[in-house]
């Protein structure tokens, strides 16, 4: 497997340098000065961003097969799984005994690495990978038609290749687990610090598929450690408390005040589950190094994530079952996914989250997935070294399943800035049982703060409209805001969500601050459900900061939600016709040629 760049990086890393101060913060980037002002045209920014691709990216022309390494196919058979987190059903898997193919591929890459370069080439045929597949600068990986990796649902086979030894929960990778810095078990596509990448398929039967709903030994599977399945085992997921977790968090961080104790622990052991934990880490200042997870843990991989990396192509491939997010780039600059499938229903099945990245292009891709369809993130807590997202085109899309659509957080302390999403079709085809729960999403609360500016939509068409039941999120006790009176989780088409999960963060002290959200075009049809004809429960839902919710030291940065456009849309029936809208905290949002259930609108809501 290939090793990181510098032996330094990692002896800096296991004498626990701080996370600003890791080789992972010099990934080798530099991101630009962050543009204040609005672009007098921002869609010929936009433009600019696709032209940044047409040049496509050049490797050796030399191919390395891993059948000429010593991958050997393997029989498939259907076992008794789950097709989606809540639904069993038969699923495929490598027959017992069948031939581990990481290997092969490691080795594959290795020649073409030392070549200086070229395309490491998966035939037709069903291929079992124990192991992750590490990609190298100048290597191409190429799934030809009909080639199907299966990647080991074994969870111990992702703690033994990576470079730091953290002796009983594995060698383990320098990874990224919802926004924050850890180590942890190896993405099962990987790369750090690479450059002139690519990972490509000739059609959608080139499929990696992460096993996420295939048990393991008639046992649990990646999806389990979500904890929320009928019979899974409570204490072996994520959500539960972790015994390999301390009993205070001054056993790992003897220095902290006992206010910051206070502030990181909360009122209860929560913070002690494995979800939690890692943001605690981060709160209290813990270098990455000191940030073990892995065996003995319940943070599941992405499917594919890439840190530090510059010039990387995803094309042409389908993505099954995967653990936890399908794709996760962070501190990457110049990155295309196009006419990628993806097609996961399990917990936290995220398609595509472009995270701290800088000049994006998402073109030509379809989204089935178990959570939000596109999420941009930008960090989480103190883990703010590599900047904002910011120069993100997405086009062309069509998003079937998913919680949001086109989502900018939840994780965005870093930032998110210069988003452009145009000609999307959210075509939220489960309707009846399975409704996207809103299109376009903006979430972020007092503890992942950071700020969202210069987002652009246009010419967007939602046909079977979004979830028309209500889906109401669970304010702090004591809130201003009375428990079930906004429907902030689900039943919005257009949702700003400044206080998303506020019950979730002990730690509450970095106000959010979101300005210059412009959408127009956006066209959305009724569904006929049991109740009546409707698109949606509630057109736009504008929820700014809540300032009952801080527990910092300096509340006048709160600001309320500024500078929001909606124009020439068309919302179709809310089930909720009696308010179209809810407003909290929001000083402009302007309503131009607006039509919700018949009437059209021309105001500007304050609230």
């Amino acid at each position: 497997m290939n090793k990181h760049p510098t032996d330094s990086r990692r002896r800096a890393l296991l004498r626990g340098a701080g996370a600003a101060s890791l080789a992972l913060g010099g990934a080798g980037i530099s991101l630009p000065a962050m543009a204040e002002e609005k672009p007098s045209d921002p869609w010929q920014q936009a433009q600019a961003i696709a032209a940044r691709f047409k040049q496509p990216l050049v490797f050796r022309k030399q191919d390395f097969v891993i059948t000429a390494h010593g991958a050997r196919p393997c029989k498939v058979t259907k076992v008794n799984g789950f097709i989606g987190h809540h639904e069993p059903g038969m699923v495929s898997t490598p027959a017992a005994g069948a031939h581990d193919c990481y290997p092969a591929i490691a080795a594959a890459i290795a020649a073409c690495a030392r070549a200086g370069g070229g395309r490491v080439v998966i035939p037709a045929g069903a291929w079992l990978c124990k192991g992750p597949i590490v990609l190298r600068s100048n290597v191409h990986v190429h799934l030809k038609s009909g080639a199907h990796v299966f990647f080991s649902n074994d969870p111990d086979d992702f703690a033994k290749y990576g470079e730091v030894d953290c002796g009983p929960n594995g060698k383990l990778t320098l990874s990224r687990w919802q926004s924050n810095d850890c180590l942890n078990y190896s993405p099962l596509v990987y790369a750090h610090k690479q450059n002139n990448i690519a990972l490509t398929g000739e059609d959608w039967t080139s499929i990696l598929d992460g096993q996420g709903g295939v048990p393991l030994n008639g046992g649990d599977c990646w999806w389990d450690w979500k904890n929320k399945r009928t019979g899974a085992r409570e204490l072996v997921s994520q959500v539960a408390v972790n015994p390999a977790n301390p009993p205070s968090i001054l056993t790992v961080a003897p220095n902290l005040t006992p206010a910051q104790v206070k502030l990181i622990e909360g009122d209860s052991n929560r913070w002690r589950n494995d979800e939690s934990y890692l943001p605690s880490l981060s709160e209290a200042g813990l270098p990455v190094g000191k940030r073990v997870f892995g065996r003995g843990h319940y943070l599941r991989p992405c499917m594919v994530e890439f840190i530090g990396c510059d010039k990387v192509l995803l094309k042409g491939y389908q993505v099954n079952q995967a653990p936890f997010w399908l794709h996760h780039p962070v501190a990457c600059r110049d990155l295309e996914i196009r006419k990628v499938h993806m097609d996961s229903m399990g917990p936290n099945s995220d398609g595509f989250d472009p995270e701290a990245c800088d000049t994006v292009l998402v073109e030509d891709c379809t989204f089935n997935t178990g959570d939000d369809c596109i999420a941009i993130k930008a960090g989480k807590n103190l883990d703010t070294q590599f900047g904002p997202t910011q120069n993100v085109l997405i086009q062309k899309c069509i998003m079937n399943s998913g919680h949001g659509g086109v989502t900018l957080g939840s994780e965005m302390s870093g930032g998110i800035q210069h988003v452009y999403a145009q000609d999307v079709e959210f075509r939220n085809v489960n309707w009846a049982t399975s409704p996207l729960s809103t299109a376009i999403r903006m979430k972020t609360n007092m503890n992942r703060g950071g700020f969202l500016k210069h987002f652009y939509v246009r010419n967007v068409t939602i046909p079977n409209g979004v979830q028309t039941t209500p889906q109401y999120y669970n304010p702090l006790p004591g809130s201003p805001i009375a428990p079930k009176s906004v429907s902030s989780s689900a039943g919005a088409v257009i949702t700003i969500d400044c206080d998303y999960a506020p019950t979730a963060d002990n730690v509450r002290t970095r106000p959010p601050v979101v300005s210059n959200v412009h959408i127009s075009n956006v066209k959305v049809g009724n569904v006929k459900t049991k109740a009546g004809s409707f698109s949606c429960f509630q057109a736009i839902m504008l929820l700014g900061p809540v300032a009952f919710d801080y527990n910092g030291d300096d509340p006048s940065k709160i600001v309320p939600i500024t500078d929001v456009t909606i124009t020439d849309c068309d919302f179709g029936t809310p089930a909720n016709a009696g308010s179209p809208w809810f407003a909290y905290n929001v000083k402009s949002a302007k309503l131009t040629n607006v039509t919700i259930a018949g009437k059209v609108y021309n105001t500007t809501v304050t609230a």
